[in-house]
């Protein structure tokens, strides 16, 4: 999206707070991002949740971390009224959230020759304005995800012979879908894939073995293969993306994300990969279907709202699409 579109976007952004869609003029805003569940803390342990005591509708997600802790309310009383203010515990990458270069730290077997040393690769505070901004390139693998889930009756199985969403099957993002899109790959673009998968989000809630969101690693997201794509295009255009960005819990599909074996071998190429070459990545997106549809009417651009947190691998995030076109204003 050209720069003067993206200045307008941004000096529009607040009408994204209340609705999950809105426009203004020739632009159409699209939030993208899960609300993130908070709970009391425990008596006795006050770094964790009191999951019987949530603040709101609040109930487990999925994540890697326990759940965000929300402290008691500090009440500053003035002559006019008061102020009311909380404090909040919540780990880096749970629920809509980006991920920075140094969030993985590579071995001498996964690091590729002429990628960024573990100790040059930045943090949240290093991210340039330019990094969690960019156009859209749109990956939509929802309808083939959408026939497989409709062999169980739409709902996600972990059990591949049910529901398979491992590598091996075309209901993920394959090499094929990032040839697809070759045209489009230039520096400072986001891969965002449309998994259709955001619908289950919360569904199995802390149990990764659970079906529903993390469905026992059986979920899908971009293949090794497809990554490997990308980065030889990439390669081959001289050119570095910013990021990719799915509606499920990681970049990687849970395929790749459990790897070989139970020691997570050869496990997470998404991680592996692309932090070495500064990519970024975001995870857990929401209500992707309705920026893919406005993608295929006008050019879309992403807007991470990324903490800048010194000596942070990423963190919360509140991410919103902003989109020109027919289906604009």
């Amino acid at each position: 999206m050209p720069n003067k579109t993206l200045a307008m976007a941004l000096s529009t952004a607040a009408l994204f707070m209340v609705d999950s869609t809105a426009s203004a003029g020739d632009l159409e805003f699209f939030d993208l991002t899960h609300p993130i569940p908070t709970f009391e803390p425990l008596e006795g342990d006050l770094m964790k949740p009191d999951l019987s005591k949530p603040v709101g509708n609040s109930r487990p997600i999925a994540g890697f971390y326990h759940q965000a802790v929300l402290y008691p309310l500090h009440v500053w009383p003035t002559n006019e009224g008061q102020f009311e203010s909380t404090a909040i515990l919540i780990q880096e990458h749970n629920g809509t959230s980006f991920n920075t270069p140094n969030h993985y730290i590579n071995n001498a077997k996964s690091f590729d020759v002429g990628s960024d040393p573990n100790d040059q690769r930045r943090a949240t505070e290093d991210l340039m304005i330019s990094d969690p901004t960019g156009p859209v390139v749109m990956i939509d693998v929802s309808a083939r995800v959408e026939r497989e889930l409709r062999k169980n009756g739409g709902r996600p199985s972990p059990d591949t012979s049910v529901t398979n969403f491992s590598d091996t099957s075309q209901a993920t993002v394959r090499a094929s879908d990032i040839d697809a899109v070759a045209d489009q790959i230039e520096d400072g673009a986001w891969i965002v894939a449309n998994l259709g998968w955001s619908q289950f989000y919360g569904l199995g809630g802390e149990d990764w073995d659970a079906p529903g969101y993390v469905n026992g690693l059986n979920h899908p997201g971009f293949t090794e293969e497809a990554l490997d794509r990308l980065i030889e295009i990439m390669d081959k255009k001289n050119v570095r993306i910013s990021g990719i960005a799915t509606d499920s819990l990681s970049g990687d599909s849970g395929d790749g994300v459990r790897g070989s074996s139970d020691d997570w071998s050869d496990s997470w190429p998404a991680h592996v990969k692309l932090y070495q070459r500064d990519i970024l990545i975001v995870e857990n997106l929401a209500n992707v279907g309705s920026l893919s549809a406005a993608s295929t009417a006008g050019d879309c651009s992403l807007i991470v709202g990324a903490l800048k947190h010194v000596g942070g691998t990423g963190g919360p995030a509140r991410v919103i699409g902003v989109c020109t076109g027919e289906q604009a204003g």
